[in-house]
């Protein structure tokens, strides 16, 4: 039951109810079941080629996979997505607000953004400290200044969901610091996020569950009561095998 001061969360729950992903034969998941409560902040974490961002991409609906996944949304359906990585040629001449701008609109980015979404645009770049950055090209900025923009487009429209794969990757200092802050503001709001993660302090200090992925599912449940010793060396002590 809800206090006088504890809204309810903005975000929903998601069920994994024996998830199963194979690739040419090669079995990626098997039987992956936990639940994410709605408002939580839920880091997966596991060795690499576990399966973890293929459990995200199953969970967007971009995996053929088996068993059931259920997202029991409780107001808005808007869902922000940070991928690990942006595969695009960088030679072509597209900048920081074309790249924006297509979010927020339909008619051709090359032509002009329209004055209702400058603001929103301004304001999301302004969060990640990019909004000096608006007329470089996508392909002139660095691993981490990519990524943070990837970070701003996730927060267009304002998510109900967020899901989260490893947004700091390749990502600076300054970078790492900014997008925390933000996440601890998203969490505040209750959003939900579901958060691939490999730096089990932050884990530890910022996660609300975690769930341990290696093909299946190791272990779930709050940080102090799962981040043992024991299990973290049962986890990353495990040679991965497959993508």
């Amino acid at each position: 039951m809800l206090t006088k001061n504890e809204d309810p969360p903005r975000g929903p729950s998601i069920c994994f109810e024996m998830v199963g992903l194979c690739l040419s034969n090669i079995t990626i998941l098997q039987d992956v079941s936990f639940t994410v409560k709605a408002g939580d902040m839920h880091c997966l974490i596991g060795p690499n080629g576990g399966g973890k961002t293929s459990l995200i991409l199953s969970l967007l609906g971009q995996m053929p996979h088996t068993g059931r996944i259920e997202i029991n949304w409780t107001g808005g359906t808007t869902i922000g997505y940070v991928p690990q990585v942006l595969d695009f040629d960088r030679t072509l001449p597209v900048t920081v607000n074309n790249f924006m701008t297509m979010i927020c609109q339909n008619m051709p980015a090359f032509i002009r953004t329209r004055k209702r979404y400058k603001d929103i645009i301004n304001n999301a770049l302004r969060l990640v400290s990019m909004d000096t950055k608006g007329e470089r090209r996508l392909g002139e900025l660095s691993g981490g200044e990519m990524q943070r923009v990837l970070f701003a487009q996730a927060l267009i429209p304002f998510p109900d969901l967020l899901i989260l794969d490893e947004p700091g990757a390749g990502i600076d200092s300054v970078g790492a610091r900014v997008i925390e802050e933000i996440i601890l503001v998203l969490k505040k709001q209750k959003v939900t996020m579901v958060w691939t993660n490999h730096d089990l302090k932050q884990v530890k200090h910022m996660a609300d569950a975690v769930t341990c992925i290696h093909k299946q599912v190791l272990f779930s449940g709050t940080p102090d009561e799962v981040l043992t010793t024991e299990r973290v060396f049962q986890a990353f002590g495990t040679t991965s095998t497959g993508p």
